[in-house]
């Protein structure tokens, strides 16, 4: 009898795509074959995202394109648009199963106890009841995975969803991670980024730090690099600053979301900080690591957010001089604050201001890029192969290409760093 089939579609952040690995494993032992997105399934799951409207219609529109290519398929849909509109999902056609987050855990279960096609099931997706933590890391990638350490959100940003759709602020022990950590080594994976939706409020469960865990994580033989895949200004201390100045295996690479920077619409926004703290944290960090690569988030288009308020956000990024930003018009989320907020701007005038950030963007990650041009640094090469080149990166997260080698792959080489292409990437000469 041929194995069941099982396609894994994530949409969304890092923390989904850890999850949808996790999930696959659990498929995987339970008999069934892993297939690609593209190719013919029996079941195909969806880990859904619901940061924006256009996450949404995402969603909706793979439902649709699943169904239209394979009616017999099971669909399963699970993550933050399942827990946000369960019932919206469910009236798709195609649709047989619909998993709140808290439930994410018993997919493979649920989907189990399906006979097949038939009218549309829906499991715990009542706010209230997200009280569990589904342990997660991704094993999908040679090179480097993602580990979840923490999940859900006290913040209440007066835009976001993000806390009714993951619920409260919570993590697994240190010990429990540590051992995740220990599986990936094992696996002869060599970097881990370390993810969750509020990365460094970890503890809230436990009472532990997350500097503690840092500590801990860099303990585990076989993982040669970290990565924090994002952090908030407010708890970007001067103790983890330090820490990953001091250890080897710790990037100095910093993803930190800005979302304005006019103080008034951060207040609009309900955001921890000023842009003086925000400033102030930056500043701190390139005095530990003046090559640190700093990724900053930033939101265009905020209700009650004018022109003049754009230009001091373009004049504060322009003056902080990030290597990369990563640009949203703001997205209109129901049951959320900033749906009754006065002053909305008009689409055209969010989409002209995103370009004239990614205008900037452009600018300033070219600028940061070439500047290593004919230095030395040590490159993480990846599997993947274009052109006949092979891709990794630096610690600081640029971006090398050289001639395709696979005995390089996954291994941590010293490269001399060359010219800049059009994308950035910096030629790389292999020193033996």
């Amino acid at each position: 009898m041929q194995s069941r089939r099982v396609s894994f579609h994530t949409l969304g952040c890092k923390l989904n795509f850890s999850e949808s690995s996790t999930l696959a494993r659990e498929f995987e032992r339970g008999g069934f074959v892993r297939v690609a997105p593209t190719a013919e399934a029996d079941i195909c799951v969806i880990n859904s995202c619901s940061v924006t409207e256009h996450a949404d219609k995402k969603c909706r529109n793979l439902i649709r394109k699943l169904h239209r290519r394979n009616p017999q398929a099971i669909i399963a849909v699970t993550g933050c648009y399942a827990q946000l509109k369960p019932q919206e999902i469910a009236a798709i056609e195609g649709v047989d199963l619909v998993l709140g987050n808290n439930d994410k855990g018993a997919l493979f279960a649920r989907v189990a106890e399906l006979a097949g096609k038939g009218r549309a099931q829906v499991y715990s997706c009542d706010a209230d009841s997200i009280t569990t933590f589904f342990a997660a890391f991704s094993s999908n990638d040679r090179t480097r995975a993602f580990l979840k350490v923490q999940d859900g959100c006290d913040y209440c940003c007066s835009y976001c969803t993000i806390h009714y759709a993951r619920g409260a602020s919570r993590n697994m022990p240190i010990a429990d991670l540590v051992a995740e950590a220990r599986q990936i080594a094992a696996a002869g994976q060599r970097e881990i980024v370390i993810t969750g939706v509020n990365t460094g409020d970890f503890g809230r469960t436990t009472g532990e730090r997350f500097i503690d865990l840092l500590r801990a994580l860099n303990e585990v033989e076989g993982i040669d690099r970290y990565r924090i895949s994002s952090i908030e200004p407010n708890l970007l201390t001067d103790e983890i600053i330090d820490f990953c100045a001091a250890s080897p295996k710790f990037q100095h690479h910093f993803h930190v979301p800005l979302q304005s920077g006019s103080d008034r619409i951060l207040g609009l926004m309900r955001r921890r900080y000023t842009t003086a703290r925000f400033a102030e944290r930056i500043a701190a960090v390139r005095r530990a690591m003046p090559d640190a690569f700093i990724g900053i988030d930033v939101i265009v288009g905020f209700p009650g957010e004018t022109e003049e308020d754009f230009r001091d956000t373009y004049a504060f990024l322009e003056e902080l001089r990030p290597a990369f930003l990563h640009i949203f018009p703001f997205s209109e989320r129901p049951g959320t604050p900033a749906v009754g907020f006065p002053g909305k701007v008009q689409p055209s005038v969010a989409t002209q201001r995103v370009e004239e950030l990614e205008k900037l963007c452009d600018r300033l990650h070219g600028e940061f890029c070439s500047a290593a041009s004919g230095s030395e640094d040590d490159v993480l090469f990846e599997s993947t192969m274009r052109g006949g080149m092979m891709f990794g990166y630096t610690g600081n997260y640029r971006r090398v290409k050289a001639p395709y080698d696979r005995r390089r792959i996954n291994a941590i080489c010293r490269v001399k760093l060359g010219a800049m292409d059009d994308s950035h990437d910096l030629e790389g000469e292999i020193r033996e």
